[in-house]
């Protein structure tokens, strides 16, 4: 990655109601990210996102939470590589993915969206897909339960015992990203989980 600064980006949804949830998994990696960057707050910013500046990697970083809902992450994501004048290739988003098993993390620049309603908005607001992914693994759910219902649940009982190692796990391989580039970080936590 470039020497200027990255755009480090946590999918969720706001408000209280959603912390907990699946979907919520990539504010809480960027909020632990946001205690390694040297603590301090996230401010709200004119893009519609909680933004929080600092280092990480070695390397400058914008730590950002958008505001709006996740099939509206685009406006705010296109917003904010536009005011802080990263480009696109220097845009890490963190995000659940129901393809993973829960916990495994997965690190790919591009591809499709899966359907990631989150993913669909950024790429669609930014004009490429050719952006960093930090894939964190919630798994399927069991049955006949709607996708779009599960991402919304709480996580279990069983994997809220793990889901702090799993959220560390996650920020190590962003600041690995950051600090080593995409191949090596790979290399080291694709082996590492699952």
């Amino acid at each position: 990655m470039a020497p200027g600064p990255a755009l480090v980006v946590g999918l969720g949804n706001p408000g209280p109601g959603y912390a907990e949830t699946r979907h919520n998994v990539g504010f809480r990696v960027v909020e632990s990210l946001a205690t390694r960057a040297g603590g301090g707050r996230f401010g709200k910013h004119r893009s519609n996102a909680d933004v929080l500046e600092g280092r990480l990697g070695g390397r400058r970083v914008v730590l950002a939470k958008p505001r709006t809902f996740m099939n509206l992450s685009g406006g705010p994501v296109a917003g904010l590589l536009k005011y802080f004048s990263v480009p696109a290739e220097e845009l890490v988003v963190v995000h659940d993915d129901l393809d993973l098993g829960f916990g495994v993390v997965r690190l790919k620049r591009g591809g499709g969206e899966g359907g990631h309603n989150g993913l669909r908005s950024i790429s669609g607001s930014i004009g490429t897909r050719d952006y960093l992914r930090v894939r964190f693994g919630i798994g399927r759910p069991s049955g006949r339960q709607d996708p779009a219902d599960f991402v919304l649940k709480r996580f279990s009982a069983t994997e809220r015992k793990e889901l702090e190692l799993a959220v560390d796990l996650a920020a190590d391989a962003v600041e690995a990203l950051l600090a080593d580039g995409l191949e090596p970080a790979q290399n080291r936590f694709h082996a590492l989980s699952g």
